[in-house]
This record gives structure tokens, C-alpha cells and sequence, in this order.
């Protein structure tokens, strides 16, 4: 079974390393550019149930319930906690 806490703080890490601050000093990724990046598609199964589970637990944040490739590529993935 996965891990889903793991699976999390694993997420956030790869926001950092991908991701830009904005002006408020928050980090937000591209889903497009999560999504395409290798060492993210070979650490997450399900990249969108990740997303979604660190959406519930108030995380992360971003517009819409489910991300699609291609669709949503621009979608900001903002990180909420530090």
C-alpha cells in the first residue's frame, strides 16, 4: 500500500525543486511541469491522487477538483504550508 504521508512530503519536495515564489513568498509549479518532470513520474504512481489527497489535508491548493495532462497543463499547484 502506499504511503500517503510519504507520498505527500514527497510532493511538496518536488514543488520546491520545480516550482517559483511568488511575491507573498508561496511556491507554485505548473501541472504541466509536474507532470512532465521524470524524477516526478517515477516517484509517483498516482500523481493526481497524490494532488488530491494533499488538496484534502489543505497542503496544496489549486483551481478545480481533477487535473488532466494536456487540459490542465497551466494550472498553478500553489503549496500552502512550508
Amino acid at each position: 500500500t502506499m504511503n500517503v504521508e510519504h507520498e505527500i512530503s514527497l510532493l511538496v519536495e518536488e514543488i520546491r525543486r520545480l516550482g517559483t515564489k511568488n511575491a507573498d513568498g508561496q511556491v507554485s509549479v505548473k501541472f504541466g511541469v509536474l507532470f512532465a518532470d521524470e524524477k516526478c513520474a517515477n516517484l509517483f504512481e498516482a500523481l493526481v491522487g497524490t494532488l488530491k489527497a494533499a488538496k484534502r489535508r489543505k497542503i496544496i491548493t489549486y483551481p478545480g477538483e481533477l487535473l488532466l495532462q494536456g487540459v490542465h497543463d497551466n494550472v498553478d499547484i500553489m503549496l500552502l504550508q512550508d
